[in-house]
């Protein structure tokens, strides 16, 4: 309770059931008057060879240095950079609507990575034009099922060079009419965002609450379509949701879902899987939603019925 460590290790390998080809490890803690954040140690292993352990002589002599992980130096992380490359590959999406119809309207600099999608359009117009009608059209193929009137998605410039993402919609008069992303439901706008970041690249992908916005039905299709995209790729993606929909889907294991449990000492990650009462549960043919969500409810939800506002 007093001046706690924050620690983090990660495991990188090929693929899974094989032994970790590095390992890095990292202990936080802040100083004590200015609270800045100082290392506690850094280590990296390779194939379980120690290549890098610190606080070493240097940094007991100068304790500045450890405000700064060697991850982070190009001087310093020369034998071990490849850790350094995948954790700048990593990509980072919660896709935010108004960004994307109105991105002039929020001024100030742009956050590394963009992960609200302010820049969104800028990145789809900067691939290369055969990779980019090729993804846009498998994307239209997705989204005809959930907008069956969608019949033609494209990307185009504006007088001023600005892109923009264009659809033909169907309906009774016999020319359809076209509409751009300012017209888009918010929908619509988070599964393009979340279909071409699945088809943009095989680095780590985190995903926050995909389903917002979508209708269940399609929420329930998540995880299929994750899958289906995925297949050459071998891509890990971390999703965090609340949604039994999107756990409804039979192809998800117990294995492959944490739940968070807060306690009155902080969190605790468990592997559904190991809790009995789960696994009993989903040997019996029940969906992971069904065996999962009563374990994450919060207890006192109830009490909010007797709750007094005014």
């Amino acid at each position: 309770r007093e001046d706690p460590d924050v620690k983090i290790e990660i495991h990188l390998t090929e693929s899974s059931g094989q032994s970790p080809l590095w390992k890095y490890a990292l202990g936080i803690k802040q100083e004590r008057g200015y609270r800045k954040p100082c290392l506690v140690y850094e280590k990296v292993w390779k194939e379980n060879k120690l290549l890098l352990d610190r606080p070493d002589e240097n940094d007991k002599k100068d304790k500045i240095r450890l405000t700064q992980t060697h991850l982070e130096q190009i001087n310093a992380n020369q034998s071990f950079r490849e850790i350094a490359k995948f954790f700048d590959s990593i990509l980072y999406l919660h896709l935010v609507p108004q960004l994307i119809r109105h991105p002039d309207a929020f001024l100030g600099p742009g956050i590394p990575g963009d992960p609200f999608g302010r820049s969104f359009l800028e990145r789809v117009a900067k691939t290369s034009e055969r990779t980019q009608k090729s993804r846009l059209k498998k994307i239209e193929d997705a989204l005809r099922i959930a907008v069956p009137q969608l019949k033609k998605l494209s990307l185009i410039k504006d007088e001023a060079g600005i892109p923009h993402l264009e659809a033909i919609y169907e309906h009774w008069r016999p020319k359809a009419g076209k509409q751009r992303e300012d017209q888009f439901s918010d929908g619509t706008l988070r599964l393009i965002g979340f279909l071409w970041s699945l088809l943009e690249g095989d680095s780590l992908l985190l995903l926050e609450e995909p389903e917002l916005s979508l209708n269940a039905e399609i929420v329930n299709k998540i995880p299929s379509l994750i899958s289906k995209l995925q297949k050459k790729r071998k891509r890990q993606i971390i999703m965090s949701t609340h949604s039994a929909d999107l756990l409804s889907d039979r192809g998800i294991g117990g294995e492959e879902i944490l739940l968070l449990i807060p306690g009155s000492d902080g969190t605790e990650v468990q592997v559904s899987s190991s809790n009995k009462e789960i696994r009993y549960l989903l040997e019996g043919g029940l969906s992971v939603g069904e065996a999962v969500i009563p374990h994450v409810t919060p207890k006192n939800i109830n009490d909010m019925r007797q709750l007094r506002l005014f």
